[in-house]
């Protein structure tokens, strides 16, 4: 059957356009071809932190207040040490002309960094936590928004993430955002700016873009898309890299579910955006922005004739 299929030309034919692309993307590093971060490793490495973040809630069931610390210090090191290894595996893909040593000390800077960083970020977490367990009424512990709510799994990728990306691991930092997008069905980029108190009831089909800022106490609903509008190609044929293009949303906003807010645009403090609004244009604080009603015109019926 091999024959029939002519295997041995299909994988010479592959690995002539695999050569073809390499070439044309200029992917010729001293350090070679697989020095990618892996997927698989880094979501290991995000149920770790998980887990040493909330031990009693995300961590394994043998965890208890005796042997919390214990647990805590122990998964950090071996976490914190096997992202070390990604965030290298990153620096060397994106290596032009820099040697090993000042690789291996850059990804050391970006992990204590991030590692000094673990206890503020837990704090912010606990306001999301806070946030929906006030703001859903259907929640009847905060204990139950964590373990259940989608949206908190994703948000606790995010912040992690987001420090990641303001570091330089800007493709570990994508790999974890992903993960928790195709486990939650919310996209968030790393780059997105969020305050604390952020809550996304429901949350599938959330998608915030990566120049996105939102401020302190902020609800959305499911479907709600902070995008941004078609930019003109730059000179590097890429539409709007490094540019500001995503919406800005000021403290205590909520915005209802299927709303798309596009553009660089600010919704004014303490707004409300109704479901299903398309808006591109900036609103002051204080707006309640609603969709148009069609009315509906109902004629009397013609008698029909004897």
């Amino acid at each position: 059957m091999s024959d029939y299929w002519d295997i041995d030309s299909i994988v010479t034919r592959l690995a002539t356009v695999r050569q073809s692309w390499r070439s044309a993307q200029k992917r010729h590093g001293e350090f070679g071809e697989d020095s990618f971060p892996s997927r698989g490793d880094i979501g290991k490495i995000m149920e770790a932190l998980c887990g040493a973040l909330f031990p009693m809630r995300l961590g394994p069931s043998f965890v208890r207040p005796h042997n919390e610390d214990a647990y805590v210090a122990q998964t950090l090191q071996t976490a914190l040490s096997r992202l070390y290894g990604q965030i290298r595996r990153e620096l060397i893909y994106a290596a032009q002309s820099i040697s090993h040593e000042a690789i291996d000390q850059r990804a050391s800077d970006i992990i204590a960094d991030f590692a000094q960083a673990l206890p503020d970020l837990r704090r912010m977490l606990d306001s999301d936590v806070e946030a929906a367990y006030h703001g859903d009424p259907a929640a009847y512990s905060v204990d139950e928004v964590l373990i259940c709510y989608p949206s908190m799994l994703a948000i606790i990728h995010h912040r992690l993430a987001h420090h990641l990306h303001g570091l330089g691991a800007r493709l570990v930092a994508r790999i974890i955002s992903e993960r928790a997008h195709s486990k939650t069905g919310i996209d968030i980029h790393p780059g997105a700016k969020i305050e604390e108190g952020f809550f996304m009831d429901h949350g599938t089909g959330v998608v915030i873009g990566e120049t996105a800022i939102i401020g302190k106490r902020v609800r959305l609903y499911q479907g709600v898309t902070l995008g941004a509008r078609s930019l003109p190609l730059g000179p590097n044929g890429v539409a709007g890299r490094g540019e500001r293009r995503h919406p800005t949303v000021e403290d205590d906003v909520v915005i209802y579910a299927g709303a798309t807010l596009l553009g660089r645009i600010t919704i004014g403090r303490g707004s409300e955006i109704g479901g299903n609004v398309w808006l591109t244009q900036t609103v002051p604080a204080g707006s309640r922005i609603t969709q148009a009603h069609a009315e509906n015109r109902i004629r009397p019926a013609v008698p029909e004739e004897v």
